[in-house]
């Protein structure tokens, strides 16, 4: 990703000598230039928000993708082959926990994807793969048992994250860039947080362990990206992440507003309990981007028909501006 025989063989050592200097050169800039320092800023590849729709719509296909479930195990699978495919590391991390509505035992499998051997600066980026297991806001009380297609609630922040996958394999960043994949967000029972974000708490509370793949690596910052896809997407500064990381948020809404991502506002939002919650708490500056006015949320509505390629579009285009450009 990231070898000379014959031709050097049959040219004169006088043109040798003139041409050395020219190669040192080419060598020096194309080592400047994959690593990020000196020169012209490296361009920012495209993102296809059609791409990342299509990626949306095929985990929806899988059906519903609770902790346990096959359709979970299909996505994680998903996951795992394009991270291997495009070269990047890949470690699903497992454990046991308790079904918060079941009271039943349960497996749940937080996964990195890492790319880049840069251990220090790394930008971790992260969503939760799972759905929640019912429909509990549903407004047919009939409804509220069917669990959900989970569209923008899962799939939007995943799809995002796998077309940056597709986009890092072929243009290799300078920054070392750690994909987290979070199991177990949305299985708990309303009106209790300690049900919820079961994968990142664990991740949080195990990733400076020896032989995580997350402990050799010190990030400037985490973004977890969550319920990104509807249409007219408006994010606020969620306001966790602008209380206990406010130069990091506003960093990441400056950046937006710089780039003109209308879907970005910056102003502050409400609190909310995310992913992001557990890492703010052992000291690591966090940001959710999340825009929680979602009338579908908790509901059979949250389909792929409420998102929007545009949506997903500002979001992946933020994302590899914060990639290339750090």
């Amino acid at each position: 990703m990231f070898s000379s025989g014959e031709f050097f063989q049959r040219i004169r050592k006088d043109y040798y000598r003139s041409l050395f200097p020219v190669l040192l050169s080419v060598i020096l800039a194309a080592f400047s230039a994959a690593s990020g320092f000196g020169g012209e800023p490296v361009p920012v590849p495209d993102f296809s928000g059609d791409r990342a729709m299509e990626l949306l719509i095929a985990q929806c296909d899988l059906g519903p993708r609770t902790p346990g479930s096959a359709g979970n195990r299909q996505l994680r699978k998903m996951i795992l082959d394009l991270a291997r495919k495009n070269g990047f590391k890949a470690r699903t991390l497992c454990f046991d926990a308790t079904d918060p509505m079941t009271g039943e035992p349960v497996q749940v499998c937080n996964i990195v994807v890492s790319v880049g051997m840069h251990p220090e600066n790394r930008l971790w980026l992260g969503a939760h793969y799972d759905t929640r297991p019912v429909c509990d806001r549903d407004s047919d009380p009939e409804l509220r048992s069917t669990p959900l297609t989970g569209a923008n609630d899962g799939a939007s922040g995943v799809a995002v994250l796998l077309h940056l996958m597709e986009i890092l394999g072929e243009n290799p960043p300078a920054q070392g860039v750690d994909f987290l994949f979070f199991d177990g967000e949305d299985s708990g029972l309303s009106g209790d947080p300690g049900g919820f974000c079961l994968g990142s708490r664990q991740l949080a509370a195990t990733c400076r362990d020896f032989g995580n793949p997350l402990s050799q690596g010190t990030p400037r910052g985490l973004i977890v990206l969550d319920m990104v896809g509807k249409k007219n997407l408006q994010i606020p500064m969620e306001a966790y992440s602008l209380v206990n990381a406010p130069e990091w948020t506003e960093s990441v809404f400056d950046r937006a507003q710089q780039l003109g991502l209308t879907a970005f506002v910056k102003h502050r939002g409400p609190a909310i309990y995310d992913d992001h919650a557990p890492f703010l708490e052992i000291g690591i500056p966090a940001v959710d981007l999340i825009d929680f006015d979602f009338p579908q949320w908790h509901t059979t509505g949250d389909t792929p028909e409420t998102c929007s390629a545009s949506s997903l579009d500002e979001v992946g285009r933020l994302m590899l501006d914060l990639i290339y450009q750090p």
